[in-house]
């Protein structure tokens, strides 16, 4: 079946490209995630009046890649265990964090990140929330590091 997830891991450049590398995602797209205000910009975002994080909507096939195959990637590329920081990016926005529409799948990755716990001695500080809204972020930020190879990326796109 055809789904939909939302990352959250510092700057959505690096997360969506490391996703597009993967085969096996469909689509993504970026933009803000639970904003406390409507169709929020970027200046917005930056400039705290939001609460937003920085997210990425990934489309995927669960019968091709399964979400705990989806989480296992996302941890190879964050520190799960930072707090508002990943790389140089320090911010509210730049949380940790997988997002969804459906409740009943917010168990299924709480426990998925409750057994990855295991893999660290700090606690793991990603957030797991439903999805009350998501806006697409500005043109030029989608698909940026397609654009701009050699933009600023915080993560290791070549991680397995």
């Amino acid at each position: 079946m055809i789904k939909k997830i939302y990352l959250a891991g510092g700057c959505f450049w690096g997360i969506e490209q490391y996703y597009n590398l993967n085969q096996k995602i469909i689509s993504t797209n970026v933009g803000y995630l639970n904003s406390k205000i409507d169709n929020p910009t970027y200046k917005d975002v930056c400039n705290n009046i939001t609460d937003a994080v920085e997210a990425v909507e990934l489309t995927y096939d669960d019968q091709v890649i399964s979400l705990n195959e989806i989480i296992d990637l996302l941890f190879k590329v964050i520190d799960p265990t930072s707090i508002n920081k990943q790389g140089n990016d320090i911010g509210r926005q730049y949380r940790t964090g997988i997002y969804s529409r459906d409740s009943n799948e917010l168990m299924a990755i709480q426990e998925k990140i409750n057994e990855l716990q295991n893999n660290y001695s700090k606690l793991i500080q990603t957030e797991v929330m439903l999805v009350d809204n998501y806006y697409l972020a500005e043109e030029y930020h989608q698909k940026y590091l397609e654009k701009n190879p050699n933009g600023y990326c915080h993560i290791n796109l070549k991680a397995k």
